[in-house]
């Protein structure tokens, strides 16, 4: 059984695999009568509309679950939680607080689990983040890419994910912020160069993508004003993206605050692929479930 908490469970080969079955025009309808389950103990735009179209573009069925009505670990076990939707369905999906929680699925192997967002981890955003450049790219290996700001939940994965397809990382968060150092040694463990810096202005240097993120993430705003001093300098505005290389592309995983971590100006701006990014977290989470299954049939 194949589970997807985090990019490093795919190897690098397999990272291709996943992106070009995204980019299959008419794929294979491999959940065709079968359900996926989605379940949501934190709220989403983006991932609950990406994750059903994935499922309805293979044939399936999805059903998304609010957290408070299975109440994981507190009105059910995860286990017994688990164990009856792989009953009904052939893949789970899960967007929680605690990462623990999908290792604790994973562990009943019944069915793949998928995360579709953590604590700890985004490697869904990752595989959008990937698939986007590389349609804008080509070839990814040789590439820099600049992280500014929280070294948080999405930089992990896209840093692992980088490391995975060859591409350079350059990660400037504040102090007391900084990038999980798991992640800077598992990308690093790939072949690639990891720069940690405080510096944002030495991190975009010449960088063929720059990515940034919110600086007060869900569940974290009795902290904002803390964050927004510890965070000021890291604003991805006009200035920080001329020092990118020419043709730079600027990246978000969204939602976005214009004003805070981005200006409008870039955000709005010809750089701007932030979009593409939204679209392609449902070809990239079609392109993983089609992997999985196959994976699965194989066994």
């Amino acid at each position: 059984m194949r589970h997807f908490l985090e990019v490093d469970d795919l190897s690098a080969s397999e990272l291709i695999e996943v992106l070009d079955s995204a980019a299959e025009p008419s794929p294979e309808p491999v959940l065709a009568g079968k359900g996926v389950a989605l379940i949501f103990e934190k709220p989403s735009n983006r991932t609950r509309n990406s994750s059903e179209m994935a499922v309805v573009g293979l044939g399936g069925h999805p059903i998304s679950i609010r957290g408070e009505e299975i109440g994981l670990g507190v009105r059910e076990s995860v286990e017994d939680v688990t164990r009856v939707l792989a009953r009904y369905h052939s893949v789970v999906g899960a967007r929680v607080f605690d990462h623990s929680v999908l290792e604790a699925m994973a562990k009943v192997n019944e069915v793949p689990i998928v995360n579709l967002l953590s604590d700890l981890a985004h490697p869904c955003q990752a595989l959008a983040d990937l698939l986007t450049l590389r349609n804008r790219w080509g070839a990814l290996r040789g590439r820099r890419l600049a992280w500014v700001g929280d070294g948080n939940n999405v930089a992990r994965s896209l840093t692992l994910a980088c490391g995975l397809a060859g591409i350079d990382v350059r990660v400037a968060c504040p102090a007391g912020h900084e990038l999980d150092p798991v992640a800077v040694d598992g990308a690093r463990a790939s072949g690639v160069e990891v720069t940690v810096t405080n510096d944002p202005a030495g991190a975009v240097e010449g960088a063929d993508a720059v990515c940034t993120d919110v600086w007060v993430s869900m569940g974290q705003e009795g902290e904002q004003a803390d964050r927004e001093d510890a965070f000021a300098g890291y604003q991805v505005d006009e200035a920080l993206m001329a020092r990118a290389a020419p043709g730079a592309l600027f990246l978000h995983c969204l939602p976005a605050h214009r004003g805070l971590e981005v200006s409008p100006a870039v955000i709005e701006g010809p750089a701007s692929v932030v979009f593409e990014q939204a679209e392609n977290r449902m070809h990239a989470a079609r392109g993983l479930l089609l992997w999985l299954v196959r994976k699965r049939r194989q066994t």
